[in-house]
């Protein structure tokens, strides 16, 4: 799988590192409360068990699969919920925890859902942020890193399903994907 990077764009070190402090920050933001996390499926699993062992409070955690890529590289700009919550969010703090924020329109879509269902307040958490891909306004409580426009993988980001288990995030060679 190594051979398939062009280059490590980010350490296991520099993850653990950056997700440790994430995780004090959500700490200190939702102190006295018991917010839910909702990590959006697939991408986010290997994070948000990072992120939420790095939070000191009670919260829960619950999970969605929203798509809107398929098996290409590009979002299609349809979104489909795939796999809705489990639990009621009504009056609950809301993290929502994504991968990353490439073009926004599965995210801007998704917080738009969860709003109907009169949750205490949405705010997003992201390992990744791509703002050159941006084409919907999403608003961001933090991210982990900005990204240039490259294709990513490991740490459960993808590429047909493979290098998810990567324990760093490295860019894929084009000649993988293309």
């Amino acid at each position: 799988m190594e051979n398939d990077l062009a280059y490590v764009l980010f350490t296991e070190e520099q993850l653990r590192q950056r997700v440790s402090e994430m995780g004090r920050a959500i700490t200190e933001k939702y102190a006295g409360t018991e917010p839910v996390f909702v990590g959006v499926l697939k991408g986010s699993f290997v994070f948000m068990a990072d992120l939420v062992r790095a939070v000191d409070l009670r919260c829960s955690v619950d999970f969605m699969a929203v798509s809107s890529y398929g098996s290409g590289t590009v979002s299609s700009g349809a979104v489909e919920i795939t796999k809705d919550l489990s639990q009621d969010i009504a009056g609950r703090h809301v993290v929502i925890v994504e991968d990353i924020l490439d073009s926004g329109r599965t995210l801007s879509y998704l917080v738009g859902y969860l709003q109907n269902r009169k949750p205490a307040s949405i705010a997003i958490y992201t390992l990744l942020d791509k703002p050159d891909r941006r084409a919907a306004e999403v608003i961001l409580e933090m991210s982990g890193f900005v990204i240039p426009d490259e294709f990513v993988v490991g740490y459960g980001l993808d590429y047909a399903e493979r290098y998810r288990n990567l324990p760093y995030i490295g860019v894929l060679k084009p000649e993988i994907y293309q």
